[in-house]
């Protein structure tokens, strides 16, 4: 029975398949095809070997080579650049900036703490020297009405201890040491912002290194650490501007002359605008550097005479006290009440430091004078600094607006068409 149902049910699959046999079975693979590549450099042997490679193991035959990968063909189709535009030279010129940023920043610190150090040399030396001098001043006045020996000793004793450090304060002036560290500190912080910038906005060439370079050692020049042998003379002469920018040598400055605008505008330039820029300098001339030259020339003045003058007291009361007697004694301290009244109006009063900012003030009003020169004195005019940016910064730096500075140019070409001075000073921050 079993065997019966197996044979039935082989026998409906035989016929079927037999039924199948007379239909025709059309079936197709599509394979994907495969897209035509192109090689613009078919002498590669390397790129050949990998095409006859490919072509062999898929089984289909590349009639045409690979093509070039894009960023390839787009680096050949380049021009080829010089050294100085490649990107490893920007990449060095960089570096070279990046290093002498570190060294200014190293400068800033270096200077703030040296001011700090110096500032507290004027506070400790002046109170030394006026308690020296005060003490020595009431011993004397003592010995002069009570005749003592130990005490006319200790009053010569410490007048000329007191002396001695007023020569010293006299000759270095302490005060003015740490202005000129603040004012260093202040100047190279400022460098050191230009430098960001550069970095940050444009792409340096070694022309800027070489600027760089010789701005970071003209501050070293003009605002040097060290006392022995390099400290600036405290004493001059002649009152003259600090000068803490390389100055512009004679073959660097261009031929002076009119020049003759062909366009109504060039880089921001226009004859309205360097007239106007050279009425600022005239004002700066007449007014500001020649005020702050005799104001520099009176403090000056009155501090070579303090610093001669301190000393001189306190050198007269130690010799009065040698003598005794009270006569010499009332002599001697009141020499010594003098001595530190002068030491306290000099150093306290820190007339070094004011000398120092004169100096200062004056030597930006002569920096400013000669930037607009410069820039004036240039031809080319895609060598300028771009006219509205260079106003505007002309105009920051002595504190006024853009009107405020156009009209200050008005009244600077009026008084030289009558003939008269203006009365106006340039700058609104000195």
């Amino acid at each position: 029975m079993a065997a019966l149902q197996a044979s039935s049910l082989l026998i409906p699959s035989s016929s079927s398949s037999a039924r199948s046999s007379k239909r025709t079975v059309s079936a197709s693979i599509h394979v994907p095809r495969i897209p035509k590549l192109r090689l613009s450099h078919p002498s590669s042997a390397m790129t050949q070997k990998l095409v006859d490679e490919f072509s062999n193991r898929s089984g289909y035959t590349i009639t045409e080579p690979l093509q070039m990968d894009v960023v390839e063909k787009v680096r050949l189709s380049e021009p080829r650049r010089s050294p100085s535009q490649s990107p490893t030279g920007s990449v060095e010129t960089s570096t070279k900036l990046y290093a002498i940023l570190e060294a200014v920043e190293d400068r800033v610190e270096m200077h703030d703490n040296i001011g700090k150090q110096r500032d507290n040399w004027n506070k400790l030396l002046l109170n030394s020297v006026n308690m020296m001098t005060l003490t020595a001043t009431t011993a004397a006045a003592i010995s002069a009405a009570m005749p003592a020996p130990s005490l006319r000793a200790c009053s010569t004793l410490l007048f000329t201890a007191a002396t001695g450090m007023s020569l010293v304060m006299s000759k270095i002036q302490p005060s003015q040491l740490a202005e000129e560290q603040r004012n260093a500190s202040r100047l190279f912080k400022q460098l050191q912002s230009e430098i960001k910038s550069m970095l940050a906005l444009q792409s340096p060439t070694e022309s800027d290194v070489k600027e760089m370079m010789e701005k970071v050692l003209a501050l070293d020049r003009a605002y040097p650490l060290a006392l022995l042998g390099k400290m600036i003379e405290k004493f001059p002469v002649k009152f003259e501007p600090a000068v803490w920018w390389p100055r512009v040598s004679n073959n660097r400055r261009q031929s002076r002359g009119r020049k003759t605008f062909m366009n109504t505008e060039q880089n921001g330039w226009s004859e309205e605008l360097e007239v106007e820029m050279r009425a600022i300098i005239q004002v700066l001339k007449s007014k500001d550097k020649k005020d702050y030259l005799r104001l520099g020339n009176l403090v000056l003045k009155l501090n070579k005479m303090l610093a001669v003058l301190g000393p001189l007291l306190a050198g007269i009361a130690a010799a009065s006290s040698v003598f005794g007697g009270s006569t010499a004694m009332m002599v001697a301290a009141s020499a010594g009440a003098m001595a530190a009244i002068v030491n306290g109006f000099e150093h306290g009063g820190q007339v070094g430091m004011v000398v120092e900012m004169y100096r200062n003030c004056t030597g930006f009003f002569a920096l400013m004078e000669e930037t607009i020169e410069a820039t004036l004195e240039e031809r080319d005019y895609d060598r300028r600094e771009n006219g509205e940016m260079f106003e505007m910064k002309v105009a920051m730096k002595l504190g006024r607006s853009l009107s405020q500075l156009r009209d200050l140019a008005r009244k600077s070409m009026t008084s030289c068409l009558e003939g008269i001075e203006v009365e106006e000073f340039g700058s609104k921050l000195f």
